[in-house]
């Protein structure tokens, strides 16, 4: 018999992958072209050629062992000296290679810095809508999720909610942006904001809380938009970043944590960090991709392509009815559902061949996210279902 823990999670199994699974299925009956998924963001760009490239070069010129071997479980010293001056390059920031720390992809990333730094009971707060699977990598370590309930106007963070949901239990934030599912950039006022609630209060409790930036979407911005970095808001900020968006490689699992020294407990965090990573099974961050990533960092894919798609998906949909934030980054639109029941809405679209995910998924019921990491054609195809199914409700 399997763990009382893993049945319920088994019970409950991420609803996105299931449409994943259910899209795979209606395209065997109707012919791929007949199916409009937009369930999982899976990227539809091509890595940069210098992905490609890289791994040639490294595998043809570089020894087994070198390439392929163990190291520390920080990951490779000079891959992680490039990775700051990266970032220091382009943030001003004045990180080493002792403040990175190369993870497995940035799911790996929280899990590691969740199981460094949580007790059994800890708090751990996060915005709705938020990536689903953080109420499994808390719960994961004994922690307790505490949601703040969304502000649907614009989907920028209820800081008048969150500053009363901080308590002496609370040991981390996790904030996502670009958001999934949302596609909003939180501005620097945001930021600013949230950065004063949470000094305020450690200074009340007499505690540390650690804000936790999830970034896997920080390349993929539209109109000029600017992410602020967080590290030089807040001194107690731990950033997860992930080459899955920013280089198409979802697949390869590679990524980072970012932990300044200025940080309350620096160096018990790295130490923790690092037992955690080996413990956890994952050992070290792959070790051929860590040698790619580094001779990548100043290549990019290409996001007109996203953009495309956000502009003929959005500027229709608004057309038909449906009301909907306009995204700012990522490559997800979150539209109102036009029933209050999201997860009937979402079957209802299924009834046009069309695979979008319930926002209840997110912590946000009465909304859906579609993933626009599609091809052009696959939007273009899903338009009179949309236009149909908006149709239906309005009749009603």
């Amino acid at each position: 018999m399997i763990s009382d823990k893993m049945t319920g999670l088994v019970q409950n199994s991420s609803v996105i992958r299931a449409m994943f699974e259910e899209g795979k299925k209606l395209a065997s009956i109707y012919g791929p072209e007949n199916v409009f998924d937009f369930s999982l963001g899976n990227p539809s760009v091509e890595p940069p050629q210098a992905v490609k490239d890289a791994v040639m070069d490294i595998i043809n010129k570089e020894s087994a062992n070198f390439v392929h071997g163990y190291m520390n479980n920080s990951g490779y010293e000079d891959v992680r000296a490039a990775i700051a001056a990266s970032i220091n390059k382009k943030f001003n920031t004045a990180f080493g290679e002792e403040n990175i720390v190369m993870t497995v992809g940035a799911a790996g990333g929280l899990n590691v810095i969740l199981k460094a730094l949580l007790n059994p009971g800890d708090e751990v707060i996060t915005f709705a809508p938020f990536f689903g699977e953080y109420r499994n990598y808390v719960s994961n370590f004994d922690g307790k999720l505490m949601i703040v309930s969304p502000n649907t106007a614009t989907f920028q963070p209820n800081l008048v909610e969150f500053e009363k949901k901080i308590t002496d239990r609370t040991k981390a934030v996790i904030i996502n942006t670009p958001n999934n599912p949302t596609g909003v950039v939180y501005s620097e006022d945001t930021i600013t904001a949230l950065a004063h609630i949470l000094n305020k209060k450690q200074a009340e409790f007499k505690t540390s809380i650690y804000l936790i930036s999830d970034e896997p979407y920080r390349e993929l911005v539209y109109d000029g938009v600017e992410v602020p970095y967080l590290t030089k808001y807040y001194k107690n900020t731990i950033v997860g970043y992930s080459y899955s968006k920013s280089l198409s490689l979802p697949g390869e699992r590679i990524g980072y944590l970012v932990i300044p020294k200025e940080a309350d407990a620096f160096e018990d965090i790295i130490g923790a960090v690092n037992v955690a990573n080996r413990i956890l099974g994952f050992v070290n961050a792959p070790s051929l991709i860590q040698r790619v990533v580094a001779k990548c960092l100043d290549s990019e894919v290409d996001i007109s392509v996203y953009n495309r798609n956000r502009e003929l998906l959005y500027n229709s949909l608004v057309q038909y009815g449906y009301t909907c934030v306009k995204p700012e980054g990522a490559f997800y639109l979150f539209i109102k559902a036009l029933k209050e029941d999201d997860i009937a809405f979402c079957a209802a679209a299924k009834k046009h061949n069309i695979l979008i995910v319930p926002g209840t998924s997110f912590g946000c019921p009465g909304y859906c996210r579609i993933a626009y990491c599609v091809d052009y054609k696959t939007i273009e195809g899903s338009l009179g279902g949309f236009k149909k199914l908006a149709e239906e409700y309005s009749a009603k």
